[in-house]
């Protein structure tokens, strides 16, 4: 029962750190409704999009708030240049993982559509002697979400960037100083028409992601964009859920890959397990 509780609580982690969302790249048939200075808003960022789809990687600091507790902060590296990966390191306490892991802060990976967590190896169970707990993406956005965020590299900074030209409407706020640099302040909203094959991942309250986020029926997002067309700092509120993303340099991070699998133990199947019976 206590592994199964701490297997929860993890699902429920790895769910709010999905971060930011890539919306209907394929489904979607909506278009940017027409309001003051549409053309050069989605002009300006189809060529952020671009840029930001070249560079391929970044070093992030990310924070993610459900809307209760202490938000969850991340830093660390993601990758979208061949398939969509990260390698973070986040606060523990704030996280309630400290039963897996006593250290201050947990070192979590995605690669290959699969969460890893950096855990403190268990007395029995599945994690017994294990350095890595592994939970499949299917456990927590359910099998046909999980498919469709895989498929295009959802979740990606590239992915949502390529998702703003499916939003309602677009808005210029303006130039703002954002880490010290000189921005331009977007604002797109996503409806769940936009949002196509995505919506299974973001919008079904049927799966666990949803059931925590009350389903998303829109997904706003503020981007601001620097001198050299590259996102500065990415704000999404996907149901209950605001994720804050800041890029702090493009470009060169080493390759994520998944830990030994000798090392590691798969609780995919109890997560689904508790999920079903909730």
């Amino acid at each position: 029962m206590k592994l199964k509780y701490a297997a929860v609580r993890t699902a429920v982690t790895a769910a709010a750190l999905i971060t930011t969302a890539g919306c209907g790249t394929e489904a979607a048939e909506g278009t940017a409704e027409a309001v003051d200075g549409t053309d050069a808003i989605m002009a300006a960022l189809g060529r952020a999009t671009d840029r930001t789809e070249q560079v391929g990687s970044a070093e992030v600091r990310m924070t993610t708030s459900m809307g209760t507790g202490t938000p969850v902060t991340m830093d660390g590296t993601y990758s979208w240049g061949d398939g969509f990966a990260f390698d973070v390191l986040m606060d523990t306490a704030a996280a309630q993982m400290q039963q897996m892991q006593d250290d201050p802060k947990m070192r979590m990976l995605f690669v290959d559509g699969a969460y890893y967590y950096d855990v403190d190896p268990q007395a029995s169970g599945p994690l017994e002697g294990k350095e890595w707990m592994k939970i499949d993406g299917s456990a927590v956005f359910g099998r046909q979400g999980a498919q469709a965020l895989s498929g295009s590299g959802g979740g990606s900074p590239s992915a949502s960037m390529k998702g703003l030209k499916y939003a309602d409407n677009v808005e210029d706020l303006g130039s703002e100083t954002v880490n010290g640099k000189t921005a331009t302040h977007y604002r797109a909203v996503v409806d769940r028409k936009g949002m196509g094959k995505y919506k299974e991942a973001y919008g079904n309250e049927d799966n666990l992601f949803g059931s925590l986020t009350g389903g998303a029926t829109s997904i706003t997002m503020d981007v601001w964009v620097g001198a050299e067309d590259l996102p500065v700092r990415m704000i999404q509120e996907i149901g209950t859920m605001k994720v804050t993303m800041d890029f702090e340099k493009f470009g060169a991070t080493a390759e994520v890959k998944a830990p030994p699998a000798a090392q590691t133990g798969d609780l995919t199947e109890a997560i689904k397990e508790a999920g079903a019976a909730r």
